[in-house]
């Protein structure tokens, strides 16, 4: 985009927002934004980012999140930008119930309302929004087959994590030759179904020593906090390998045999694209974004949404070799579909048909 417009980006002030400055080599405006329901917060950000695009007078504006949706599109309403666009990229009211989730339908209404694009970022959100009557049919659209922004095929390849590498990072995680390693990576928190993957886990390793669980990612535990039982088994098991949030996450693809990726809701998962991309095989759940990236069978397996007994019967299937030789296949599924430089010049030829229709 940054060959065709000048690009700004906006989101809360942090490391993050400096390291996206110098990496994509644009100018960033930190305006503050929670993830929590704050009314007095979310009116002061609307007004940070009304008084942003006044200055600015930006052509496009385009959001992402939900929190970031509301805010930045009503502010672009008010401010009269005429191209306001959003992305959906996952919807946390799916696992909401009774006054907040009225609440978190109306946002999402409003948000749509302000908006005069929205693109779903896969076709079961697609679904979803016209089933809920979030908005109408005129005001969604698909880019390419789905995703935000697609995968990176170059960076995420097998190839580029060599044999001492990967000896040296089992060696100092004390995984043995052998072992059958599954790999999470996501936010350790119970709507990524981590409290069924553990359970299942557990009782697998009864019966199978060999078998591993690696966990990649960092707890929230102020959001979304994992069950006691949880929290326990993880620090008991010797076979439950937890490292933390790692910001490359190649090497330890690299040295697993399979992701496990039970989440309850997700837009277009990124981990399940890199993952395939790495050449492994995926036990998902039937969710919009996961169930379109995998195909039973070929790539991984499809369970269920919180169905214990479902994800330990795949694990033990997998751990069994009856995923084993098929990376090939899985690369070639993500290489065809999900190449990064595909999606953006599906947005960017978006961008174009949006200013030609305001011109």
């Amino acid at each position: 985009m940054s060959t065709q417009y000048e690009v700004v980006g906006v989101s809360s002030k942090g490391d993050e927002l400096n390291e996206v400055a110098e990496a994509e080599g644009i100018r960033v405006v930190p305006i503050g934004m929670t993830r929590t329901i704050s009314p007095i917060k979310d009116i002061r950000s609307v007004w940070q980012l009304y008084k942003l695009f006044r200055k600015e007078k930006p052509l496009i504006v385009h959001t992402h999140t939900p929190k970031a949706g509301i805010a930045g599109m009503m502010a672009a309403k008010f401010a009269g930008i005429k191209i306001r666009l959003h992305t959906v990229a996952g919807l946390p009211l799916m696992e909401a119930a009774g006054i907040k989730r009225k609440i978190l339908n109306v946002v999402e209404k409003l948000t749509y309302r302000c908006a005069t694009r929205v693109y779903p970022n896969s076709k079961g959100l697609y679904e979803f929004i016209l089933k809920e009557k979030f908005t109408s049919e005129t005001r969604l659209k698909v880019i390419a087959d789905g995703s935000s922004n697609g995968i990176d095929i170059s960076h995420f390849n097998p190839e580029l994590v060599n044999t001492e590498a990967k000896s040296e990072l089992r060696e100092s995680l004390f995984i043995e030759d052998g072992a059958y390693v599954f790999v999470f990576v996501g936010r350790l928190v119970g709507d990524k179904g981590l409290n069924e993957m553990v359970s299942a886990f557990k009782e697998l390793s009864k019966s199978n020593e060999s078998a591993r669980l690696l966990l990649v990612g960092g707890a929230e535990n102020e959001l979304d906090p994992l069950q006691p039982e949880t929290l326990q088994e993880m620090e008991q098991n010797e076979r439950i390998i937890s490292v933390g949030f790692q910001n490359d996450v190649r090497p330890y693809f690299a040295i697993s045999d399979a992701l496990v990726f039970p989440t309850y809701r997700e837009g277009f998962p990124n981990v399940v694209m890199q993952a395939g991309a790495m050449e492994l095989p995926a036990i998902v759940t039937n969710i919009n974004g996961c169930n379109e990236i995998i195909i039973e069978g070929e790539n991984g397996t499809i369970i269920p949404t919180k169905d214990r007994d479902r994800l330990l019967k795949a694990m033990l299937t997998f751990a069994n070799g009856s995923y084993d030789g098929r990376g090939a296949v899985c690369r070639k599924m993500i290489v065809d579909r999900y190449e990064q430089s595909v999606i953006w010049e599906a947005l960017l030829k978006e961008y174009k048909q949006q200013q030609t229709s305001v011109s």
